[in-house]
């Protein structure tokens, strides 16, 4: 019968002290314990590494979680900075003012018929208040013109030595008149783009119902 040969007893010790050793680090380790846990970890270099628990610097990266047969149960996401968590909140923000969005849709509007009339509706009204304001402006133009040639009367409009100097409640309504204008052309460039974004957002929301409807797009 064939026999192995017998290796040396300091061979034997040697390799019996060696092997778990060097595994230690690079192997999850099976207990006696069938319920124990174990976790794994990567290091800075890149190396993984398995133990019955995370070195503190690790506590904050990502680990996994094995049985005591070094399957993974569940993983443990690494800790995020102020910034990664700032945007999660902004991007799930986004997300549920989508999700609310599309809920007014279809809870709102039962055609894009109905989004079209009041879309018109909208923009009817703005349209109305444009044309009042540019009413406005034009009585007070008007009526710059004619504080104008009254100042022209006086001093420092008028080079005249006999010129008196213009009254104060001329020069006071001259400049209300001014800045009134000025309030007034500012409203009225103010309707102007209420009206163009009133548009795009009603032709948004009517491609979207549409999508919708359809079935074209995933809802949120």
């Amino acid at each position: 019968m064939f026999r192995w040969p017998a290796l040396p007893v300091a061979l034997v010790i040697a390799a019996l002290a060696a092997g778990p050793a060097d595994a230690a680090s690079k192997t999850p380790r099976k207990s006696a314990d069938k319920g124990e846990l174990s976790y794994k970890w990567t290091d800075e270099h890149g190396v993984v590494h398995y133990g019955d628990h995370v070195p503190p610097e690790y506590a904050k990266s990502e680990r996994a979680v094995l049985n005591a047969d070094g399957v993974v149960i569940r993983r443990l996401e690494a800790e995020k900075t102020p910034e990664q968590r700032a945007a999660d909140e902004l991007r799930n923000r986004d997300v549920e003012a989508r999700r609310q969005h599309d809920r007014f849709l279809l809870t709102t509007y039962t055609s894009v018929r109905d989004i079209e009339a009041l879309r018109d509706q909208r923009l009817e009204q703005i349209v109305g208040q444009s044309n009042a304001a540019r009413q406005y402006l034009d009585s007070l133009n008007t009526r710059l013109s004619g504080l104008q040639a009254k100042a022209q009367l006086y001093k420092p409009y008028n080079s005249d030595g006999t010129a008196r100097r213009m009254p104060d409640d001329l020069a006071a309504d001259l400049v209300r008149t001014v800045s009134e204008l000025r309030a007034q052309n500012n409203i009225l460039l103010s309707k102007q783009q209420e009206h163009a974004g009133v548009a795009r957002q009603f032709q948004a929301d009517i491609e979207r119902f549409a999508d919708l409807q359809s079935g074209r797009a995933e809802r949120y």
